[in-house]
């Protein structure tokens, strides 16, 4: 596993003064975000009542890219267009927290590449959907390692990783703003505080980067000293800033992620 230097970051924000500093890496104002994109789509796996509709944008720096989940109408496509071609210290001033956060991860996979990070590189398989949501979400319960019965907060909800973190003896205790029940009738809370309050151990999705939750999640794992984990499509590479200062373990999946995919693509795992 590798960090910075200047070690794991306190808040996002003090990430990105960080970068702005040129602390974790090249001076971000001579770096180009060659292109800005967004993809929205709908997942509805087999078997499943749940219909997952997401929205990411997207910024490529160098060999890397950078992602960011964002909710309905949060921004729109003329953003990708107007930050194409900018530097990454442009769009780290944007107004939109979107744009932010996918320039931050893309210039931090950047300047540290997740292949090149001594993180365990693990191959999710060719096939379905569903195939691939089930290894993909065993590797990231593999990251956890819960006594029997404990309390699993589940912050980000997919119906496989709900299966995942049980099949581990564990009991999961599902949160998300959108979803209101599992596929097998567990409610789903939409306040990520009262799992916060009683879970033995916590397993956060990298949106929570991308809605500004993230380091209320961070700030609460670290008073209660809490395991937590993060599955990170969106972000990944600004959740690994945070191993060893509040994250445990990080399930990293650079883009193009497992659901844009039917070939092997690789997903990276790092504990602190």
């Amino acid at each position: 596993m590798q960090r910075s230097a200047v070690g794991a970051a306190d808040a996002v924000a003090d990430l990105v003064a960080d970068v702005l500093a040129g602390a974790r890496g090249p001076d971000p104002a001579g770096v180009a975000v060659t292109s800005v994109f967004w993809v929205h789509h709908g997942t509805r796996l087999a078997g499943g009542t749940t219909t997952y509709r997401n929205q990411y944008v997207l910024a490529r720096v160098g060999g890397a890219f950078g992602a960011c989940a964002f909710a309905e109408g949060e921004i729109d496509a003329a953003v990708c267009a107007d930050a194409s071609g900018g530097t990454v210290a442009d769009l780290l001033g944007s107004p939109h927290r979107a744009l932010r956060v996918a320039a931050l991860d893309a210039y931090l996979a950047h300047a540290a590449p997740h292949r090149d990070s001594g993180a365990e590189r693990l191959t999710l398989p060719a096939g379905t959907p569903e195939a691939r949501a089930r290894a993909r979400d065993a590797a990231v319960a593999g990251l956890l390692d819960p006594a029997p019965g404990a309390k699993v907060a589940l912050i980000g909800v997919v119906n496989p990783l709900v299966a995942a973190i049980r099949d581990r003896g564990a009991h999961c205790l599902p949160c998300d703003l959108s979803m209101r029940t599992t596929q097998w009738g567990d409610p789903v809370t939409s306040d990520m505080r009262e799992v916060l309050a009683v879970a033995d151990a916590v397993v956060a999705t990298g949106m929570t980067v991308g809605n500004g939750t993230f380091d209320e999640i961070l700030r609460t794992c670290r008073a209660r000293r809490l395991p937590l984990v993060v599955y990170a499509q969106t972000g990944a590479a600004i959740a690994r800033a945070f191993l060893g200062g509040g994250v445990t373990a990080l399930s990293a999946e650079p883009f193009p992620f497992s659901q844009f995919s039917a070939d092997e693509t690789a997903i990276y795992r790092y504990r602190a």
